[in-house]
């Protein structure tokens, strides 16, 4: 009988190790995901950063032929209501003849041919191109001018001359609406 006893005693120690063996190892883990979550949530982008995610643009405030700049990001953003001249022009060039080959259907969305969105960032050192305002320089495609280094991009922000490599590019966006577009 003292057998059997013993041999339900050594079980017992067995399974009660066993538990805290278990319990021990579960502690541990959540102790390490605690201890590990303030270094994972500090690389969430900030608040402010989140702000900026996407902004709005109300459309209806651009003539056509107009152009405005948004800040979106800290960077940059020009929305031209191109006119159907510019839409013709952008779209009677040869894509072999562009040294970043895009059609302008490429670089505006279906419907909506009149509105441009591209970052206002030189692609050459990141300088801003001029264009947008009344009486700016425009290059000699009636774009954007970059004055840093010369760079000139046609009514599509495509590159038609000078040192940058590449056409401004075209960030998301969506029209929430005829008269209001989302960048982000």
């Amino acid at each position: 009988m003292s057998t059997i006893n013993e041999t339900i005693e050594a079980e017992d120690d067995a399974t009660r190790r066993d538990f805290l063996h278990v319990a021990a190892a579960g502690m541990a883990g959540v102790g390490a995901v605690m201890a590990a979550w303030p270094f994972i949530d500090q690389m969430n982008p900030a608040a402010d950063t989140l702000a900026l995610a996407s902004v709005e643009v109300d459309l209806s405030a651009i003539g056509e032929g107009e152009a405005v700049v948004i800040k979106w990001r800290g960077k940059p953003v020009f929305v031209r209501h191109r006119t159907q001249a510019e839409i013709e022009e952008a779209r009677a060039v040869p894509v072999a003849s562009l040294i970043d080959k895009q059609t302008d259907e490429e670089r505006v969305q279906e419907g909506h041919a009149d509105w441009l969105v591209v970052m206002g960032v030189c692609t050459h050192l990141g300088c801003v191109p001029l264009g947008t305002k009344t009486g700016d320089e425009r290059g000699e495609y009636g774009g954007w001018f970059c004055p840093c280094h010369g760079s000139h991009y046609d009514t599509a922000g495509r590159i038609r001359k000078g040192p940058a490599p590449k056409n401004l590019e075209v960030p998301t966006y969506t029209f929430l609406s005829d008269s209001t577009l989302q960048i982000g």
